[in-house]
């Protein structure tokens, strides 16, 4: 997989290479209005003759009308096998982007080139594709690995600061799980690193090496799935409610709060460690107000989670900091006091 993966300012240099190497009958980018200002200028220089798809930017979009509109462009633009689409965007072009390809006439080549740092450390790199449905996260969806991934940290320019803590909660993650050492080394420093490239390297790699173990998530992946029970629970919740509704990485960083808590509850991980993680992720993310009486409405969610058996809520756990455990049975009740420990911080 990593050798299929390209990091760095030349990363987009290696495009036209795959595109004359591999000879595809047609090429066409999918952009929102936001990539298409912003991003599509840098790339469009590294493209042969190609045709251009629009959809418009939010996690909102990311369902199957939005997909029957792109099908409905490919079908116009007489796409075949041969194809190749080019997912210019952030997570939702690339989850919704690589799903359309993967089910278009059974399947037709696409390539990964993210523009935000949560696509670029997570969403582009393992082979999930997917969209929303009726309001829950990645409800529908298949694993399709692109043909190559192209990670430039000059996209990086155009973000708000926002989108950059977004993606650093996935960074965080993988830390949390896999590297003790660079969570040491960087909850010290934070977000005021001057080596992005350097970061997305090594989280891409950590992501990588997870994936090759266990490619459709029959196990070992499910350590990636850390602060997403809750997580997704709580950005399920909150999506549509207008200043409430939070970016992916916002709402992980409250659910790696919330089951770092449940780690140190059976004691998976000590207080100490606990305590290191909640100063970490409190110094770089703002306490996202939870009514009581949504709690329960929230921890209901959780029991739609992709991960559980039946009607047992599996969660990914921290049993020490660089190291995780999947598959750790939780109830609503815990997930509520996980919840009402949040609140309290």
């Amino acid at each position: 997989m990593t050798e299929t993966i390209h990091i760095g300012n030349q990363a987009l240099q290696e495009l036209p290479v795959l595109l004359q190497n591999r000879a595809f009958s047609k090429v066409v980018v999918l952009v929102d209005e936001n990539t298409l200002l912003h991003c599509y200028p840098q790339l469009k220089q590294y493209l042969p003759e190609h045709d251009l798809i629009q959809i418009p930017s939010g996690e909102e979009n990311k369902t199957l009308a939005t997909c029957e509109h792109i099908w409905q462009r490919m079908t116009e633009l007489h796409l075949d096998r041969w194809s190749v689409l080019i997912n210019l965007g952030g997570g939702v072009i690339g989850d919704m982007g690589g799903f359309c390809a993967a089910v278009f006439k059974r399947g037709l080549f696409f390539v990964q080139v993210p523009t935000t740092l949560l696509a670029q450390v997570d969403a582009s790199v393992g082979g999930k594709t997917g969209i929303d449905f009726h309001g829950l996260k990645n409800h529908l969806g298949v694993y399709k690995e692109p043909q190559a991934v192209f990670i430039s940290p000059e996209f990086l320019k155009t973000l708000p600061q926002e989108q950059i803590k977004s993606g650093y909660a996935e960074i965080i993650k993988h830390w949390l799980i896999a590297d003790a050492t660079a969570f040491q080394e960087q909850r010290h420093i934070g977000l005021f690193t001057e080596d992005w490239e350097e970061i997305i390297r090594q989280s891409v790699e950590t992501k990588a090496k997870v994936v090759e173990a266990d490619p459709l998530e029959g196990g070992y992946r499910k350590v990636l799935n850390f602060g997403h029970t809750v997580g997704h629970a709580v950005e399920t919740f909150l999506m549509g409610k207008g200043d409430r509704e939070l970016l992916h990485g916002e709402a992980i960083a409250v659910g790696m709060l919330c089951e770092a808590w449940l780690s140190r509850k059976k004691d998976l991980l000590t207080e100490q460690e606990l305590d290191q993680v909640e100063t970490f992720l409190v110094s770089v993310y703002e306490k996202v107000e939870l009514a009581g009486a949504e709690i329960a409405d929230i921890a209901q969610l959780a029991l739609q989670d992709k991960k559980n058996t039946r009607s047992t809520i599996n969660c990914t756990l921290l049993s020490g900091i660089g190291k995780a455990v999947y598959d750790q049975p939780i109830t609503l009740q815990e997930i509520e006091e996980s919840l009402r420990y949040y609140q309290l911080l």
